[in-house]
């Protein structure tokens, strides 16, 4: 199997409702997100995919509804203030944790054509998150244990 990433940063704002940290509150992130596209075989040219393909598609998504913008659940009651107001928004059916950012953006790519098998966002240098469906991990864990058995032999 052959994957190619690429990094996205991008400033976002937001907090998390019904939770009981500092994050409850109105707060801001430089983060950045890895797409990492894979595929069992090249393409005519050698490549899984062209890193400008990821650029071109996702980049141009996150800077137009992510980057710069305060990513709320949406039923947050500050939406419409916000709103009201002018600001950038992005509503998320869940908490805008990293996490849920990740399989937002992750949905996306697969909604492009893009052979996307995990997208991680990091909100800080020290944490980070991923998100891929139940099938890849499963996959991916399976190779892991074959590559053990064939390492332990």
């Amino acid at each position: 199997m052959y994957s190619v990433a690429r990094i996205i940063k991008f400033c976002y704002g937001h907090r998390l409702m019904s939770y009981a940290g500092k994050c409850r509150f109105l707060h801001g992130h430089n983060g950045k997100a890895e797409i990492e596209l894979s595929s069992e075989k090249l393409d005519a040219c050698g490549m899984v995919r062209d890193f400008e393909d990821i650029k071109s598609t996702i980049q141009k998504w996150i800077d137009a509804n992510l980057d710069h913008a305060m990513l709320l659940r949406k039923d947050d009651p500050l939406l419409p203030i916000l709103s009201a107001r002018g600001e950038r928004l992005f509503a998320m059916a869940n908490n805008p944790t990293a996490e849920a950012i990740a399989q937002v953006i992750f949905e996306y790519a697969v909604s492009q054509g893009l052979p996307v098998t995990e997208v991680r966002l990091w909100e800080t240098d020290q944490s980070v998150a991923s998100y891929r469906p139940a099938r890849l991990a499963r996959r991916k864990a399976t190779g892991a244990r074959r590559r053990s058995k064939t390492t332990a032999a």
